[in-house]
């Protein structure tokens, strides 16, 4: 296995998208706080707003693999999986005290059940950097992040107006559907995860006109 040199990791560090990860934390927060304010609607009105916040850090990690210099350090002797494991590594503690601090902030009293809304943050997290890997697998785009930022958004919008609502995923808490839909949400990470391991290996070949017979 590769070994990780403090370079690497320096080096990774530095091509981190930290602003744009503090602006999407700073928005969710705020989003979350909000149901301080909300005076006797905050039983009905938490809920969506944690929501709509983890909505904000997830258009936040869509930018984890934006790299400027990707087609340079696409000759480095550190295979790609090990570049995209040491990123992901080192923005977990950042998304775990984010997460931490947006529950916090919603009163306890209007805390949605705190393992179900952390299974959707999770589901949603693992998506973006899915989709980010995936990006980054299929096509040559240095910054793939804002074109995935705006499908986000717009993904989650259709879910929330034109998802069957016999697979409903963003049901209130009271809703006698609130567990079948964690069950989706768990289906929905795993489904996540395999696809961010399995689109993080080296492609095997490219195709282009470039690559046809006689050309």
């Amino acid at each position: 296995m590769p070994r990780l040199s403090g370079d690497l990791i320096v080096a990774v560090c530095r091509t981190l998208p930290l602003g744009l990860l503090g602006a999407a934390g700073g928005t969710g927060l705020l989003m979350a706080g909000l149901s301080r304010t909300t005076g006797e609607a905050g039983e009905w009105l938490a809920l969506p707003l944690l929501r709509v916040a983890i909505l904000a850090f997830a258009m936040g990690l869509v930018f984890l693999l934006d790299d400027p210099a990707r087609h340079t350090t696409a000759t480095v002797p550190t295979p790609r999986p090990v570049r995209i494991a040491l990123r992901v590594a080192l923005v977990v503690p950042v998304a775990v005290a984010w997460w931490t601090a947006a529950l916090l902030l919603v009163p306890q009293e209007l805390r949605p059940p705190v393992a179900d809304i952390t299974l959707e943050a999770a589901a949603a997290f693992v998506l973006a950097v899915a989709a980010a890997v995936v990006a980054v697998r299929r096509s040559d785009i240095t910054r793939p992040g804002p074109r995935l930022a705006a499908g986000l958004l717009t993904s989650a919008m259709l879910v929330l107006l034109f998802w069957p609502g016999r697979w409903a995923l963003l049901v209130p808490v009271r809703d006698d559907r609130w567990a079948a839909a964690h069950d989706r949400w768990a289906v929905g990470l795993i489904g996540a995860v395999l696809v961010g391991v399995l689109g993080a290996g080296e492609p095997v070949r490219r195709w282009s006109w470039r690559m046809m017979p006689g050309r």
